[in-house]
């Protein structure tokens, strides 16, 4: 699973997009009532450090709409030098990934996201793209001059990703501009490897793409909704395991796994919204690799699962039923940490508990049970 807290997302919003029309630069002008750049900068939203690369000019528009939600950079005269002080504001720190997107891609989906991210684990440098399948002319004074073999070519789409020292000092070596990231990392030496594009991954530049784009989102939504619940008694121990946060208590869950009634109740929510079972299906109990299992594990593969097939986690809402341990004072910091191991924003995620007011099992506190709804959107 791609560690969000050390990959950095840069988005170049600098240029002015005179080509397509319409009075305004085209990262800003709105499709169904949000701007190109907001579409593209929520497409990230569970990365914490997004850095966009805006013209001087529009750095006060940028406070307006982001706030402190990103890192704003001044551009540089082109796209190269705008991308180079962006990557410049990360060096130094504790980021060791970068993916770097256009501004005028409102429509990335998580899939493509997760694929260039993971294809970092084996290659110096990934970006997606299509294989060009129509027929290719060359052309003149509007009449076809000759044909061009279209054997190997690619359409380049962004985020193309990188390892930052790595494209950083490419970027330092570079002496002048370039068509995209890819160019540069290449005469760095870096090996660049290809991961499937979308078509719906389009560049907003001529007037027509707007049309087009709210065509797009006319589409009928996939919205998928599951539900999860779990149930694991009390045996001996000095503490519980909750939404991956320790709490020290005067027992402990029993269970195969680390018994994470909590985790266990999301995970299922998240397979069944896939209409792809349990966790038993997925980790069979019979399987003794799984006896003690961290269900981290567990979680981060339904959600890995649902990335795959183009979903976002829209929200999860996590109820924890017992009499104690008290779970209050520790509800945020669960919500971070199924944010950050599903890879959404903690702001989608509500983790909070309730009593039985004494009755049943829970209330005669022989164990703790967990209820999880959780909603998908792949749009």
């Amino acid at each position: 699973m791609t560690d969000t807290a050390a990959t950095a997302i840069v988005i170049v919003a600098a240029g002015r997009g005179s080509r397509a029309g319409g009075g305004e630069p085209k990262q800003w002008r709105r499709i169904a009532g949000r701007s190109v750049l907001a579409r593209a900068v929520a497409a990230f939203a569970q990365f914490p450090r997004i850095v966009v690369v805006l013209h001087p000019d529009d750095m006060l528009r940028g406070v307006a709409e982001f706030g402190g939600r990103v890192t704003l950079v001044a551009g540089g005269e082109s796209r190269t030098g705008s991308v180079r002080n962006a990557l410049e504001s990360l060096a130094g720190g504790d980021i060791a990934r970068v993916l770097i997107h256009d501004g005028a891609r409102p429509f990335v989906s998580p899939a493509v996201i997760a694929r260039v991210a993971a294809a970092l684990d084996h290659a110096d440098a990934a970006a997606p793209a299509l294989a060009v399948t129509d027929a290719l002319w060359t052309g003149a004074a509007g009449r076809v001059t000759g044909v061009a073999e279209r054997a190997g070519l690619w359409r380049a789409q962004t985020p193309q990703g990188f390892r930052l020292d790595a494209i950083l000092a490419a970027y330092r070596a570079h002496p002048g501009p370039a068509a995209d990231d890819v160019e540069i990392a290449r005469a760095a030496g870096l090996d660049v490897a290809i991961v499937e594009g979308e078509e719906e991954n389009i560049k907003i530049t001529w007037p027509g793409d707007f049309a087009r784009a709210e065509r797009m989102l006319g589409k009928a939504m996939d919205i998928r909704t599951g539900n999860g619940f779990d149930v694991h008694a009390f045996t001996a121990g000095d503490h519980v395991t909750l939404c991956g946060v320790r709490l020290p208590h005067e027992k402990a869950l029993l269970g195969h796994s680390d018994a994470d009634v909590a985790m266990h109740a999301l995970t299922d929510a998240i397979y069944g919204a896939l209409a792809e079972g349990d966790i038993g299906r997925h980790f069979p109990p019979s399987d003794p690799q799984w006896k003690g299992a961290a269900s981290e594990i567990f979680l981060a593969h339904a959600a890995g699962l649902a990335r795959q097939r183009g979903y976002a986690l829209s929200n999860a809402d996590v109820t924890i039923i017992c009499e104690r341990p008290k779970i209050g004072p520790h509800a945020i910091d669960m919500a971070r940490e199924l944010a950050r191991i599903t890879g959404s924003g903690a702001d989608r995620i509500s983790v909070k508990a309730t009593t039985s007011e004494r009755l049943g099992f829970t209330g005669r506190e022989e164990g703790i049970a967990a209820l999880a709804t959780v909603t998908l959107v792949r749009a």
